[in-house]
């Protein structure tokens, strides 16, 4: 029977939407159990959110002052040794995901599935390749662990009505020490959601023009509540920080709303969101590609348009 461990994606206080999402992959082809390791410097408060998860069978505490800050070099050697008991460890396919889920499949000896967007089994899955123009099925043997990342764009999050147990455990773990945490430089104190969870993104592209243009899009975000991207044709122009880059070689997102602005829309953007609920496009070329997947088109010039909008929003 397949038992997954799942890593938790969190800030030290709050655990991150993409990890109920991952206990929703492991859920849908019925694993006996279901667990969710926690490392961080005092895990109290993700533990307890991360046992409320339906499905969850048991949440592994490990506090230790090395785990204070995610660094995946740190995280991985103690993962390797918690995975012992698995035959499946899960990882969200964010950022964090993408950094440490490599190197926990390189410490155990097995290549990592990327980007399971639905399993048909246990040991079989679908993921999207050619910018997601084909799914491929993949089967990894079964005599293996399987060490994965999940699209959590591809998922809807557990809902929190479970009560799992909660397992403190200490690490005997030899922790590299070629990687410290130095320090941190973040933009969320901004207020705005998280880019990869938030309910609603708008995005801005090349045709804002420039990076003081692009003031623009966080005032329509902050009108709405939004998270702020951006597509690689703004990022390269430096209207924006690669963080908030969206598409193939960016984030991946399903918010329930999602406004492109001056965005004309590559194959590689629109990988990147092709699993929102509305898609709203606002760019002057009416034959941009974008406007053939959006549920909302608006043929004008954004500079007018926008303005128009925050204010017609209260603004």
């Amino acid at each position: 029977m397949a038992r997954v461990l799942i890593v938790a994606e969190h800030d030290g206080q709050s655990l991150n939407p993409s990890t109920a999402r991952c206990v929703s992959c492991a859920r849908s082809f019925e694993a006996s159990a279901i667990d969710i390791a926690v490392l961080s410097g005092d895990g109290g408060a993700v533990a307890a959110q991360a046992a409320a998860l339906a499905g969850v069978t048991g949440v592994i505490r490990v506090d230790h002052p090395a785990n204070e800050f995610a660094l995946a070099a740190v995280a991985a050697p103690q993962i390797r040794d918690l995975a012992a008991d698995y035959t499946h460890v899960f990882g969200p396919s964010t950022t964090f995901g993408k950094d440490l889920m490599p190197r926990v499949a390189a410490l155990m000896g097995v290549g990592q599935l990327s980007d399971i967007m639905s399993a048909e089994s246990a040991y079989r899955f679908k993921r999207p390749i050619y910018a997601g123009n084909a799914i491929l099925t993949v089967e990894a043997p079964a005599d293996r662990t399987v060490v994965a990342t999940v699209r959590t764009a591809s998922y809807q999050a557990a809902e929190a009505t479970g009560e799992a147990e909660i397992r403190k455990r200490s690490m005997d773990t030899e922790l590299p020490d070629h990687t410290r945490f130095i320090e941190l430089r973040s933009d969320t104190g901004n207020g705005r959601p998280d880019l990869q969870t938030g309910a609603r993104v708008v995005s801005g592209g090349r045709a804002l023009g420039s990076k003081e243009n692009f003031e623009i899009i966080y005032r329509l975000a902050d009108t709405l509540g939004a998270a702020v991207g951006a597509s690689r044709a703004a990022v390269d122009s430096g209207y924006a920080g690669n963080d908030m880059q969206v598409g193939q070689t960016g984030k991946i997102i399903a918010p329930d709303l999602y406004i492109a602005v001056g965005i004309s829309g590559a194959i590689q953007h629109l990988t990147g969101i092709k699993d929102a609920g509305m898609i709203v496009a606002i760019n002057i070329d009416a034959e941009a590609p974008l406007f053939e997947v959006a549920d909302i088109g608006l043929a004008a010039d954004l500079f007018t348009a926008v303005p128009e909008l925050i204010e017609a929003l209260g603004g």
